[in-house]
């Protein structure tokens, strides 16, 4: 049994972490601030005499001893991140400061949820972790992507000054239950308005690409990357290579829901990336064979049904 403290644990990603650690018999410390995080995502493991809870936040330094920190507390969502930019751009490294200064003093492995948004609207395709990214330093997304690369920067200077076992991911986009109904992110945005047989809003012409990675294969990656050897440190790509537009993603979800929503088109907000896919070549080497299960249909049939619940509920 190790012990394990997940921060931004009580979020769409963490709490599914939380949950997959404790059945594979850990200890999981929870930490959040509810900025974003939900008491309800995790209420149904406070139970469980090996889960602990935490309200905190983690600009503040917070002491503990554990074998394993996984850092997920931030903000992910723009409607979320480009609400109080500050408190973004601290959370990500002032945190990161605080945690890594943790893992320095327990010895503790930390991984670092860094993100595809590192790699800013991408001049090659698919993306390579070699890729320097082009990035907007001062732009409207420039809280959540600069605050993330300096994050990056930080674990690997700790690693290579203190001899911090550190891992990094970039997270691709993912979706699954547990989002929130109003977090801004296109699947839950589309599977919304579906549902509510209002008009599906897509930015721009509807061309630009992403791909969509189901929650299980992210914790999956994220669990094998916490177990490889010291000497692998990342960063490495955790996403899904399938590469879909927005519209064919609005099409999807209205056949899945019977919806009768209309697609109307918006213009496209500042800075936001024409083309997402990640090369995750380096990933199935080094995470044994880590690769994707859930075709999209299949997740997104997960999601909308965990929205109709959610939404015949409220």
């Amino acid at each position: 049994m190790n012990r394990i403290l997940v921060t931004g644990g009580a979020g769409f990603v963490g709490s599914h972490l939380c949950e997959r650690l404790l059945n594979e018999g850990n200890e999981v410390v929870c930490l959040d601030n509810f900025f974003t995080g939900k008491k309800s995502k995790i209420i149904h493991l406070l139970d469980n005499p090996y889960f602990e809870l935490v309200r905190h936040d983690i600009t503040m330094p917070y002491y503990i001893e554990v074998d394993e920190i996984y850092n997920l507390a931030c903000p992910a969502s723009p409607v979320h991140y480009q609400y109080n930019p500050i408190k973004t751009i601290k959370t990500s490294v002032m945190g990161a400061v605080n945690l890594l200064g943790l893992a320095k003093r327990i010895r503790a492995k930390i991984l670092q949820a860094s993100t595809s948004e590192v790699y800013g609207d991408p001049a090659i395709h698919p993306q390579t972790e070699d890729y320097w990214g082009n990035v907007n330093p001062i732009g409207i997304r420039s809280c959540y992507d600069e605050g993330k690369r300096c994050a990056e920067s930080l674990f690997v200077n700790y690693y290579v000054q203190n001899n911090v076992r550190i891992k990094i991911i970039r997270i691709f986009n993912t979706y699954g239950p547990k989002m929130e109904p109003d977090d801004g992110r296109v699947v839950s945005n589309f599977i919304v308005q579906a549902l509510q047989n209002k008009d599906i809003t897509i930015f721009g012409d509807g061309q630009q690409t992403r791909s969509f990675q189901f929650v299980s294969d992210l914790v999956e990656g994220m669990i094998r990357m916490m177990a490889t050897g010291d000497d692998f440190t990342g960063p490495v790509n955790i996403g899904n290579p399938g590469e879909f537009t927005m519209l064919e993603l609005a099409e999807n979800i209205l056949e899945l829901t019977g919806s009768k929503s209309k697609i109307i088109y918006l213009p496209l907000p500042e800075d936001d990336p024409t083309q997402r896919q990640p090369d995750i070549s380096l990933a199935k080497e080094k995470l044994g064979g880590w690769e994707p299960k859930v075709p999209l249909q299949e997740g997104l049939k997960q999601t909308i049904h965990y929205f109709d619940q959610l939404l015949s509920e409220k």
